[in-house]
């Protein structure tokens, strides 16, 4: 454990000023803040439509989601698993860096972890900054009715589905980054996958789960419920979440076996 610190701590000293870890703060905080700019700019139209708040919430909150389900989130999980890996193959310190009296697991599933972690903070800042800054505009707003409803299970279960949809891709692209140095290849590799992905999940097919890019957007379709069960419940462990886990667990295996063979060339 104490090995598994080390080489956390060692990630974030390395990546701290890196885009990707930037990114999983900024991201939230321009899409949130372009959507709250948006429900204040036309707040007369929204207001006319006399939206319940649970249907409010819904319009504001699957703006951000939408968005990031369907291009985004692939998008930068693939750069974010190419730049925590990148760090090792610009500085050609791979060897370097199982060299040292450390256990080898240890440092590759603390650069894995890393990985889990950026995309955990960005989803994160999402769902906070989505239920903060919906409330700043009923501050701003009195008129809207964001107050009468509280969305805190409903964005709980979204964003914990979308987190847990992208480790699927998160360990695919990993394996490719550890492959591959330059950005060219995993991302071509990951930008057909993203569009194989986006037209499996929007036509039906009914394999789409298989392909790991179409687990972020299958993720985050509403969900038929028992006659007797609540409509607002989001089953959090649906196909798509356990077909992705299952990529993460059998890709992050092998993906030990081919960094420990980069580490002796």
């Amino acid at each position: 454990m104490r090995t598994l610190y080390i080489s956390l701590i060692s990630e974030y000293y390395k990546s701290r000023k890196t885009l990707a870890f930037w990114a999983a703060i900024l991201l939230p905080v321009i899409i949130c803040g372009l959507i709250t700019f948006g429900f204040y700019n036309g707040r007369t139209e929204i207001i006319a439509a006399h939206n319940p708040p649970l249907m409010l919430w819904g319009k504001y909150s699957g703006a951000a989601l939408g968005v990031m389900g369907l291009l985004i989130m692939p998008f930068y999980v693939i750069f974010m698993a190419f730049s925590v890996n990148n760090i090792e193959h610009k500085n050609d310190t791979w060897k370097m860096l199982f060299a040292q009296p450390l256990n080898k697991f240890a440092i590759y599933a603390a650069k894995y972890l890393y990985a889990v972690f950026l995309i955990f903070l960005c989803l994160f800042l999402f769902a906070t900054l989505t239920f903060a800054f919906a409330h700043l505009l009923q501050l701003l707003v009195p008129e809207y009715n964001f107050n009468q409803y509280n969305p805190l299970d409903i964005l709980i279960n979204s964003y914990a589905k979308l987190f847990l949809s992208s480790l699927g891709i998160l360990s695919i692209q990993f394996i490719l980054s550890l492959l591959w140095g330059d950005f060219l290849k995993p991302m071509g590799i990951g930008f057909v996958g993203t569009i194989m992905g986006i037209i499996g999940a929007n036509v039906g097919w009914k394999y789409a789960y298989l392909i790991p890019y179409s687990l972020p957007s299958l993720a985050l379709r509403i969900t038929k419920v028992k006659k007797s069960g609540n409509p607002l419940d989001i089953p959090v462990f649906t196909q798509e979440i356990w077909t992705s886990l299952i990529y993460a667990a059998i890709l992050f295996i092998i993906g030990y076996f081919i960094v420990t063979k980069k580490s002796i060339k």
